[in-house]
């Protein structure tokens, strides 16, 4: 899933614990830990306050020169070291290099386990990627993870990590100086039981990121089932339910596969949705009410209502007779049904309904109104060959028993 989250420019961390290495006396690191304003860090800096905090709690210094270089990179070793030092863990000394004893204080407070990366100076003298901070982050604050690819959407939900633009997590992305501190400042204070504030549109390109879908960010109000549900099914949570194992369909001869690469939500009601783009332009976008002949239904005058957009497509096709021959995708989504079924007839969106631009199925998504719907059965994601009769199967990433 990582190929549908954005591009990054840095975050970052600190080094004055690592005043050893660069030739600063302790005696010039205690006299600058004073100094909380720097000559490239304005007032009006995105992490000017959480600076002037990780300064005067000693785990993070400037350089003597009066700068902060709060866009310099961190690395591995050194972003343990402040987050051990932040957070006062023990330290036991230690020979060999300088952060040892701290990645042996990460290891026993389970923020570091072998399985992250080679123990050697060269992984640890590596800077710091975005997702490899998220690790550390969420493990800081208790959260815990068999799936190398949720720490991020664990990170971004908890409001540790916000993206570095609309919707942008950039796991690959290096970490700087300053992002580094910001996201230790975050973590001290949800471990005061503070309510962070979060960047929604970062959780949902996370929880792409993740299990290949962000209907649990964008539309978690629509997508809720009982916790007897998911406990039943041995998950901690209700997005564990959606199956990506389950997003190829392959029919029962082999001759075709389909493949679902992300099921992407869309709230029409925000106009900056970053996902907005895969149903542009909206003014020729329509909705299918089951009379071939309307097609002055407009997506654009439903604002009230979310687009499923099914990213993906055949795999192969290897006989376009018995298989339809379409690129996309056939699947359809189930549970959220029509109470008046005339009246959506009449052009009243109360059901879901297929999208279109030109023609019938050209638009690989669906359109729910996020009121006005009934609940007539499971809530259920199907994917399926298309193709009937005894060529005919189906693959369902999700079932809900949903609230009826």
């Amino acid at each position: 899933m990582k190929k549908y989250f954005t591009k990054i420019a840095g975050i970052a961390l600190a080094a004055v614990l690592m005043a050893g290495t660069m030739g600063i006396t302790s005696a010039n690191v205690q006299a600058a830990t004073a100094t909380t304003q720097f000559s490239d860090v304005e007032s009006t800096h995105w992490g000017a306050s959480a600076i002037t905090k990780g300064v005067s709690k000693g785990y993070v210094d400037g350089y003597m020169n009066g700068t902060f270089k709060p866009d310099a990179s961190v690395t591995r070793a050194e972003f343990v070291k402040m987050v051990v030092s932040a957070r006062g863990l023990e330290i036991t000394p230690a020979n060999g290099k300088w952060y040892t004893e701290y990645v042996d204080a990460a290891s026993k407070a389970d923020l570091y386990v072998s399985t992250d990366f080679n123990d050697s100076e060269v992984g640890w003298t590596k800077v710091m990627t975005r997702e490899e901070m998220a690790r550390v982050a969420a493990r800081a604050i208790g959260e815990t993870t068999k799936e190398d690819d949720k720490w991020m959407y664990l990170a971004t939900k908890a409001g540790l990590i916000k993206g570095v633009g609309i919707g942008q997590i950039a796991p690959k992305g290096l970490t700087t100086r300053a992002q580094a501190i910001v996201v230790i400042e975050r973590i001290l204070s949800k471990n005061t039981g503070a309510s962070l504030d979060f960047d929604k549109y970062a959780i949902g390109n996370a929880e792409i990121a993740w299990h290949g879908t962000n209907i649990f960010t964008v539309m978690p109000e629509m997508w809720v089932t009982p916790e007897s549900d998911w406990k039943q099914a041995g998950k901690s949570s209700v997005e564990e339910m959606w199956n990506e194992k389950l997003m190829t369909i392959t029919s029962k001869d082999g001759l075709y596969q389909g493949k679902l690469e992300a099921l992407i939500a869309i709230d029409l009601a925000d106009p900056n949705d970053p996902n907005l783009g895969l149903i542009a332009p909206m003014n020729t976008l329509k909705w299918f009410n089951n009379k071939p002949d309307v097609r002055n239904l407009m997506v654009k005058d439903q604002k009230n209502s979310y687009v499923l957009y099914f990213s993906g497509g055949t795999v192969f096709n290897k006989d376009t007779k018995k298989y339809n021959p379409s690129k996309n995708l056939q699947f359809r989504v189930d549970g959220f049904n029509s109470a008046d079924a005339n009246a959506h007839a009449k052009g009243v969106l109360n059901t879901t309904s297929y999208v279109f631009r030109n023609s019938l199925f050209d638009t690989p998504a669906v359109i729910i109104p996020k009121t006005g719907t009934v609940q007539q059965s499971d809530l259920v994601i199907r994917l399926q060959t298309p193709a009937g009769g005894s060529l005919f199967s189906e693959s369902i990433p999700l079932r809900l028993k949903g609230i009826q």
